[in-house]
């Protein structure tokens, strides 16, 4: 007599001592959110809003159809590499090295810089609110984390960063250029002072242009200009932003001495043959993503210019494709900016259009969404849903309790 199957709701329930393997402290972290976006405008992203023209999207079906899948990816990894050298004109002296989207260089140079063998932890720095990513990294590869807060108009506090570099001679620097998700591109002389502190610190400075196809400057220009200065600088990139979100390829670029070293942590065939073929691609059509990110660039200022002009509202100068707005009324308390800017966000959601809440991000975003610039359409229909969404939150907020 066969006994019977448990119900999968009992199974679930049942204690389970495997569990006991897992880190502590990752069963209580919380897995990154990707919001679901089905049936809505999806604006909570920064995605490139435009896809390839219909005769180039069949040109990629063949050119994909005959992509050996039954094979490890081969010399076209390295063609990879070569396309996307010439294409960010790697400055003299310098490698790079391939990863699966940016995510995964941060987590490997987290990695590779992680002591393991009983010392103090090493530190990590960046300027806060930034990229969510560096934390979560020094977290899983037991680094110290330290954040320095960003003055309220989202610029570098230069002074307490010198000062945390000086006492800290932190492993890895993080400079987000532009930041997200402030969208800010910080003053360019100090900058230069931080990456220079870092460097007698000896530590290694990381420069994140993920946002790069909208931004006014790279870094890159003065690592060209004054090499000897930049031998600790890694300057990282990543396709995305670009325009192939769905492919995952980021890069990394520095002194061939310190790529070398890192590449070493990277897994064999981190990138898979169709991904790299999508990517080499879309470089030898550059000039349709360079157009596609000049109008980015142009509706960026479109719709500064009609958030500039809804009541009650602030939007921050922004060099990435994403707006950062606050919502909250001046002067209210943290917590009723948060409430607030949820209203909205919720108001915006049900007309139809998904952006991000960020007011949990840090106590500087209270009352903040943040608005991924999209073609002339889109911005049209997010702004018609942030407007009426904004009328409903006020008129909650006054009503009598």
């Amino acid at each position: 007599m066969t006994s019977p199957t448990p119900s999968s709701s009992a199974a679930l329930s049942a204690p389970l001592p495997a569990l006991e393997r897992i880190r502590a402290d990752v069963q209580a972290m919380h897995a990154y959110l990707v919001q679901s976006s089905e049936g809505l405008l999806k604006l909570d992203a920064m995605e490139n809003p435009y896809g390839l023209p219909p005769e180039l999207q069949q040109a990629l079906g063949e050119r994909l159809g005959r992509v050996a899948i039954n094979r490890y990816p081969g010399t076209r990894f390295n063609d990879l590499k070569a396309a996307l050298a010439r294409h960010a004109r790697l400055p003299e002296g310098w490698a790079l090295m391939l990863g699966n989207g940016s995510d995964e260089l941060i987590t490997l140079l987290a990695l590779c810089c992680s002591r393991q063998d009983g010392e103090q932890p090493a530190a990590m720095l960046a300027p806060m609110p930034s990229f969510v990513m560096y934390p979560l990294a020094a977290h899983l590869h037991h680094m110290d984390f330290h954040a320095v807060p960003l003055r309220p108009d989202f610029q570098l506090d230069e002074a307490a960063m010198l000062a945390a570099i000086e006492s800290l001679r932190p492993a890895l620097l993080w400079l987000s250029h532009p930041n997200n998700p402030t969208g800010t591109l910080w003053d360019e002389a100090a900058m230069a002072r931080l990456i220079e502190a870092q460097g007698r610190a000896g530590g290694i400075a990381v420069i994140d242009e993920a946002y790069q196809p909208f931004a006014a400057r790279t870094w890159l220009d003065a690592a060209r200009q004054r090499p000897a200065e930049h031998a600790h600088v890694l300057v990282m990139r990543t396709l995305s932003k670009f325009g192939l979100a769905g492919v995952r390829v980021g890069y990394l670029m520095g002194d061939e001495r310190l790529i070398s070293q890192i590449d070493k942590a990277r897994p064999p065939y981190n990138l898979g043959s169709l991904n790299i073929e999508c990517a080499l691609f879309a470089l030898e059509h550059a000039s349709v993503f360079d157009e596609q990110a000049r109008l980015i660039r142009q509706e960026r200022e479109r719709l500064q210019a009609s958030l500039h002009r809804l009541p009650g509202t602030r939007p921050y100068p922004s060099e990435g494709n994403m707006v950062l707005l606050r919502v909250a009324p001046e002067g209210a308390p943290a917590s009723e900016a948060a409430a607030f800017a949820r209203c909205v966000f919720e108001g915006m959601k049900a007309r139809g259009v998904l952006v991000r809440d960020v007011s949990a991000m840090h106590p500087m975003l209270a009352g903040c969404l943040r608005l991924t610039v999209g073609s002339a359409s889109d911005n049209a229909r997010m702004l018609a849903a942030l407007t009426a969404a904004l009328a409903d939150a006020l008129n909650a907020a006054i009503q009598p309790a």
